[in-house]
């Protein structure tokens, strides 16, 4: 019995559209260039086109063939009409998509934030304030709160590996 990998899966039809959208965004008036936003363009138009998922470099190549052959000219107006209807409205305020990790770094400074005490605490400052904090408890002084679990479950850090 041969050991489980993990199944690598890619859409071919993204990095297509990717090279189409740079092709076309290169031939905008500057002026109009700055009101695209590439990663919506790219959005839009993956959302009118169908996925050519591969999941080994055979594939891929095979995938990436067919859709040059069959596809190119149905790429090209996907992007063309995204681009036309994504062009920012600089009156429209668009809020971009977080990552995960963003989101769990947000989490994890605020639960510094909690156990050190200090609400204005920063990434910046964050190295400081530990070995402040580091300093004074080796003085005597205690200067950070161990944390409940009742604190733990009212912020979104679940690592148990800072937990006191």
């Amino acid at each position: 019995m041969q050991p489980e990998q993990a199944q690598t899966y890619r859409n071919v039809m993204e990095s297509l559209v990717v090279e189409e959208v740079e092709k076309q965004y290169q031939k905008l008036p500057a002026k109009v260039a700055g009101y695209v936003n590439k990663a919506e363009v790219v959005a839009y138009a993956l959302n009118r086109l169908p996925p050519l998922y591969a999941t080994s470099e055979r594939g891929w190549q095979q995938q990436r063939n067919r859709a040059r052959r069959g596809m190119d000219d149905q790429i090209k107006t996907a992007v063309r009409q995204a681009i036309a209807a994504v062009q920012r409205d600089p009156l429209r305020a668009v809020t971009p998509l977080k990552v995960e990790e963003e989101q769990e770094s947000t989490a994890a400074l605020q639960g510094l934030k909690e156990l050190l005490g200090r609400e204005e605490l920063s990434w910046r400052d964050l190295v400081n304030a530990v070995e402040n904090a580091l300093i004074k408890t080796a003085r005597g002084e205690i200067t950070w709160r161990k944390r409940t679990s009742a604190s733990v479950h009212r912020s979104e850090w679940h690592d148990t590996r800072y937990l006191l």
